[in-house]
């Protein structure tokens, strides 16, 4: 095939060449099939099965027994021994860090409350010291550990891993985290928006699998938003691609934390929820709303589907400007399933032009709350490229 031509250089640089192809695709998809290998690196079948099983011996990738619409195949994965990588969500109340082999198959993790307008020097005492204990409760030396991805509740600059909306996570502004919680634990790290992790996660591993555009969604104390365009996150120009939480939803609205008015996730966020149900439910939790909103409780019904209506107000020009493959929601909000999807969906396909495929899907997330985490991993993994052992193959 046309990608194991030889257009100049020796033949065991073009072997180098195709052995590294094919381990970018196992690290970009996480497992593979050797048949899809081959679709995704333009390389032949016998080909691909030489070079697993090369690579399998040299103990750089494993393989095991699937099935694809019914026919027996063999998935391959990068082999677990290879190290570990850490996954950091800083959330609004809450830190989530977990740790992954290269296969990206969680071994250990662990859950750390925030207080209110936490800070990143106490933040990062706090991750450093968590991963280093679950590091160490799997039995591994930090020296195991390839990279570190970190997601945080804000804009994050793709450059410099700097939050760029000082307003939106004011105890973190300016911070260098990458640079703070590397030094401390001697190994890289990656910082993005946790949005933006969410959405990858979603891409690569989640109900978006084998979608290039996907808009992911997360529906909790706040509201964000992640792109992923061509296979790739977008960031914009400093990293506030996607805050769909801080269009205007509500013109001359209320203050919001980001210094705008009227924002959506002043309307939609949990604190506006609950709000909104306070007179006659009193105080309730995200999750009592939703809880009571599927038992049939009116009052939490008709305020859920309100903010699926707003949603889909927000999310209709995106849906127009990104014609994405699907749009997947998360968090607390998500888990109310239609009785906030249906009147979403119902606002998208009136605000959106109808095109031949119909509507744009809408999913809730498949993994459960931990897309951000996962992403964070998954962004630890693209940082650490795997090596072949120098020696181990001839």
């Amino acid at each position: 095939m046309a990608g194991e031509r030889a257009s100049g250089g020796s033949q065991t640089s073009l072997r180098e060449a195709n052995r590294a192809r094919i381990i970018g695709a196992v690290q970009h998809r996480g497992s593979i099939t050797q048949i899809e290998l081959a679709g995704v690196t333009g390389l032949s079948t016998a080909t691909v099965s030489n070079i697993v099983k090369e690579l399998v011996a040299a103990g750089v990738l494993q393989t095991s027994p699937t099935s694809r619409s019914g026919r027996r195949a063999q998935e391959v994965s990068l082999a677990r021994n290879l190290g570990l990588v850490v996954g950091v969500d800083v959330g609004e109340r809450e830190m989530r860090v977990a740790i992954a082999d290269v296969a990206l198959k969680v071994v250990a993790e662990q859950r750390l409350p925030l207080p209110p307008g936490h800070r990143a020097d106490s933040g990062l005492d706090r991750a450093a010291l968590l991963v280093e204990e679950l590091v160490e409760s799997v039995g591994a030396p930090i020296g195991e550990v390839l990279a570190v991805g970190v997601g945080l509740p804000a804009p994050v600059d793709p450059r410099t891993g700097v939050v760029t909306a000082p307003h939106i996570l004011p105890g973190w502004a300016g911070a260098d985290v990458a640079a703070v919680l590397g030094d401390r634990l001697h190994v890289p790290v990656v910082v993005d928006n946790s949005a933006n992790l969410g959405a990858l996660a979603e891409t690569r591993l989640g109900a978006a699998r084998g979608m290039t555009n996907v808009a992911w969604v997360t529906l909790a104390h706040g509201v964000g938003m992640g792109l992923v365009v061509e296979g790739r996150v977008v960031h914009g120009r400093r990293g506030a691609a996607g805050e769909i939480g801080h269009v205007i939803d509500v013109e001359d609205g209320p203050e919001c934390r980001c210094g705008l008015h009227g924002c959506l996730e002043g309307s939609i966020g949990s604190a506006a929820l609950a709000a909104r149900l306070a007179p006659t439910h009193g105080h309730l939790a995200l999750r009592d709303i939703v809880g009571r909103a599927l038992a049939g409780d009116a009052a939490c019904t008709r305020v859920v589907g309100d903010a699926g209506r707003r949603l889909g107000r927000s999310l209709a020009p995106v849906l127009t400007v990104l014609d994405p493959d699907v749009v997947v929601v998360d968090g607390d909000l998500a888990g109310a399933g239609e009785v906030m999807l249906t009147p979403l969906r119902e606002e998208l396909n009136a605000r959106t032009v109808p095109i031949d495929p119909g509507p744009v899907p809408v999913e809730v997330s498949a993994l459960a709350g931990q897309a951000r985490v996962r992403g964070a991993l998954v962004v630890a993994l693209d940082e650490h490229q795997v090596g072949i052992p120098i020696g181990a193959l001839t």
